[in-house]
């Protein structure tokens, strides 16, 4: 097939995706939202990356030590984007990889070692990237709730300080409250599989040739790897996070 047939082939896809953004921008944009072409930027990075990374992974997706390393290279790109939302700081960094890490590799060491699926490169590329990229959103929803709130009960915080709490103590409450809401996404995403969403490692799983009964294995599987990971990288990170010393400072809009 020739660049121009390929060209033409892609062309509905890419009117398509171009309408669908133009319509969210619009939208956004209409209400006067923050930021409205976020979304088609946001997508447009992500095209560019998916291109790459497909390029890439024709390569090594059978090849163990490339496979090892590419789930480093999502692994470090996680961690700084959390820490970068939570706010960037050398010991930010090192906590969100500790928590994160724990996560991921609890996750992955009882998949795999249980057999409930086949360790092989190509699925340790695929189960790793799913986890690896929910653990970052549960990461981050919970550090930046944390923070919030926080900043939003600083008062609180400041007087269970006076009554001899510690400074873990004074936020507990404010950090388990951010690892629920921040579990909430995937818990809901959880409950309603099957039901109103049909999740992308189910239905890639049926458009590579596997069984309805294999697919739905493959996708429970994953949304438990999905809550087990983000949970302990939730907790263990707020547990890092909660002996605050001193009041967030306030981001600026």
């Amino acid at each position: 097939m020739t660049i121009v047939e390929t060209l033409v082939g892609l062309l509905p896809t890419l009117v398509g995706v171009a309408l669908l953004m133009a319509v969210a921008s619009m939208v956004l944009r209409g209400y006067r939202t923050e930021h409205p072409f976020a979304p088609p930027l946001a997508l447009l990075r992500g095209a560019l990356q998916l291109a790459a990374i497909s390029l890439i992974l024709s390569g090594i997706i059978n090849d163990p030590l490339w496979v090892g390393v590419g789930l480093i290279v999502m692994f470090t790109a996680a961690v700084v984007t959390v820490t970068r939302r939570i706010g960037m700081s050398r010991q930010h960094l090192l906590w969100v990889a500790a928590a994160m890490g724990l996560g991921v590799a609890v996750t992955l060491g009882i998949i795999f070692a249980t057999g409930a699926i086949e360790l092989s490169p190509r699925y340790a590329l695929a189960i790793g990237g799913i986890v690896i990229g929910n653990a970052m959103s549960i990461a981050t929803l919970s550090g930046r709730r944390f923070r919030e709130g926080v900043i939003d009960h600083w008062d609180e915080v400041e007087g269970w300080l006076a009554l001899g709490a510690t400074r873990r103590q004074s936020t507990r409450e404010l950090a388990r409250r951010a690892v629920y809401f921040a579990m909430i996404p995937s818990t809901d995403q959880t409950k309603t599989t099957g039901l109103v969403t049909l999740p992308g490692a189910f239905v890639g799983a049926l458009f590579g040739g596997a069984s309805p009964l294999e697919a739905g294995r493959f996708q429970i599987v994953v949304l438990a790897g999905i809550l087990c990971a983000g949970s302990i990288a939730a907790v263990t990170l707020l547990y890092l996070l909660s002996p605050v010393r001193q009041k967030p400072v306030v981001e600026s809009s």
